[in-house]
């Protein structure tokens, strides 16, 4: 059983979001058309078909260097907030594992609570407002509950898979508080938030990584 995961296990997965985002983007550009503008999968997939572009020519030798092209990437394709907020994320990601060739169950812990503090920094939304802090947040503690325990990485991957699925599943009961769904006030409960969903691909993507 292993206890890290590598740079070319993190590149493979990442490599493996990009098909997904694609394979989604119908998925997510309906949930979006609910409460939103409807093109959050059209946006997502043409991003990480720039993300594959240059996944598919970098190195996979450092994982901060890989996930801080991701970064870049996103940050520069996606208009509007979700660039800014899957920027920084990947972003922050980088910041705290570069020059790393493998990451352990305690580096992904910092790694994500990292992550997390950008997002809450630039996008202001707390938990329970119908974003995709509802599917970060509560993953985050999930991982850094088992760090604390010190459990094996694959059980602590897989409370951090299920943490950000239940977070995302719990957004059909919330109330928007945030952005264009703000706006339909109580219609906008009964539907998954779009950014909450496509949260929820990234996270589990990282979640399965080390068995890539």
């Amino acid at each position: 059983m292993t206890s890290v995961i590598t740079a070319q296990q993190i590149h493979s997965a990442l490599l493996n979001l990009c098909d997904t985002i694609e394979e989604e983007k119908d998925y997510l550009s309906e949930v979006d058309g609910a409460i939103g503008d409807g093109d959050h999968g059209v946006n997502m997939a043409k991003c990480f078909r720039g993300v594959k572009a240059i996944l598919e020519t970098a190195d996979a030798e450092d994982v901060g260097a890989v996930l801080g092209l991701v970064g870049m990437e996103v940050m520069n394709s996606v208009g509007g907030a979700m660039g800014a907020l899957y920027g920084t994320m990947f972003i922050k990601l980088s910041s705290k594992s570069t020059g790393k060739s493998e990451v352990n169950l305690q580096d992904l812990s910092v790694m994500f609570s990292e992550a997390l503090s950008g997002i809450l920094t630039i996008g202001k939304a707390q938990v329970g407002d119908k974003t995709l802090v509802d599917t970060l947040s509560p993953a985050v503690e999930a991982l850094a509950q088992a760090a604390s325990q010190k459990q094996p990485l694959e059980l602590a991957l897989s409370s951090f898979e299920a943490a950000a699925k239940n977070g995302m599943e719990s957004t059909k009961d919330l109330l928007a508080k945030m952005g264009r769904a703000s706006r339909l006030g109580e219609r906008s409960i009964g539907h998954i938030d779009a950014g909450a969903t496509s949260c929820y691909f990234i996270l589990r993507a990282f979640a399965t990584s080390h068995s890539e």
